[in-house]
């Protein structure tokens, strides 16, 4: 039977500043538990389980592992996906984790997107200059609109709503983002785009992207305007909604316009009144959002991304010997 490692970061034992025992490894564990649950349930693969003293035990059929006292996640991760034929690692673009473990396996084992695209949705600011060089509408083209009136401060390469801010005025904001460059952090402005907060879930592989579902995010922004994610709620936006056609190409341009985006893939976007879909950013792994949807829609994601991930290795090599 193939072997399977699956290293979701926070459950792992990555070094994540001590945020680890809170609402963020809840999420962490979530996404492990849904793409394990739904590994196992193709039962052709032995499971293995990136998992720490801080971490629930993954589900009886898996194989826990865990890393050596001292071992970085690097390391750990190289160690395991060496002795696997497939490794599935889910972690945070913040501060280059994601794009720092993909060269630790193989890309005949890895399970997701390019290093290439990792690259590019690690940083925000790389991200929406890719997606309006292809004609896709971001907080970019708001930028001189007199319609806007609140501002959004965030880190370049930050996950979720993690230190983002959203201020009265671009006065304000640029008060923010000098502090933030003082300090030495890369932070990105940008307007803040009034409308609906959604989230695309995608399934990519070397050709096309399926739109599995559009989900419905919850935000809130406190008195300072300091943001937080409450949660996503899946697959809130049916096919027979007006908008749904529109999502569907807008996930076909954004896989278009970065090269290398495999298996599960998110975007994040807000519905304007007036120009519809806008990307704020785009996730190139597992999310909150594949959390209970392959129940929803009757479908194995598993599966799925392994065949995508078949798919782009077969491409590569009938490219290599044409």
């Amino acid at each position: 039977m193939t072997r399977v490692f699956v290293y979701e970061s926070l459950s792992g034992g990555a070094d994540t500043g001590g945020e680890a025992a809170g609402e963020l490894l809840a999420m962490g564990q979530a996404m492990r538990d849904a793409v394990v649950a739904d590994l196992l349930a193709l039962q052709t693969y032995h499971v293995s389980v990136a998992t720490c003293k801080l971490a629930a035990a993954p589900a009886p059929l898996a194989r826990p592992v865990t890393p050596h006292e001292g071992e970085s996640a690097a390391h750990f991760v190289r160690r395991q996906a060496g002795a696997h034929d497939l490794a599935w690692v889910i972690a945070p673009e913040t501060d280059g984790l994601l794009a720092a473990l993909h060269p630790c396996v193989e890309p005949r084992r890895w399970l997701g997107c390019d290093l290439s695209a990792i690259e590019v949705a690690t940083s925000k600011h790389a991200t929406l200059a890719a997606l309006a060089a292809a004609g896709i509408a971001t907080p970019l083209a708001f930028e001189d609109s007199p319609e806007v009136d609140r501002w959004v401060v965030k880190p370049d390469d930050g996950a979720g709503a993690l230190a983002t801010r959203v201020h009265r005025g671009r006065a304000a904001a640029w008060a923010d983002w000098r502090v933030r460059a003082a300090a030495g952090e890369h932070a990105v402005m940008e307007p803040w785009i009034e409308g609906c907060a959604l989230s695309l879930s995608l399934m990519c592989g070397p050709r096309q992207a399926k739109l599995l579902c559009v989900n419905q995010q919850q935000l809130h922004a406190d008195a300072q305007g300091w943001l937080s994610f409450r949660g996503v709620q899946g697959n809130a936006v049916p096919p027979a909604d007006a908008r749904f056609g529109a999502l569907a190409a807008l996930a076909a341009q954004v896989h278009g316009a970065i090269p290398g985006l495999r298996g599960f893939v998110g975007i994040d976007l807000v519905w304007h009144a007036r120009l519809g879909p806008v990307v704020i950013e785009v996730n190139p792994r597992v999310t909150c959002a594949y959390v209970g949807l392959s129940s929803t829609l009757g479908r194995n994601l598993a599966a799925d991304a392994i065949a995508c991930h078949d798919r782009a290795r077969a491409a590569a090599a009938a490219s290599c010997h044409a």
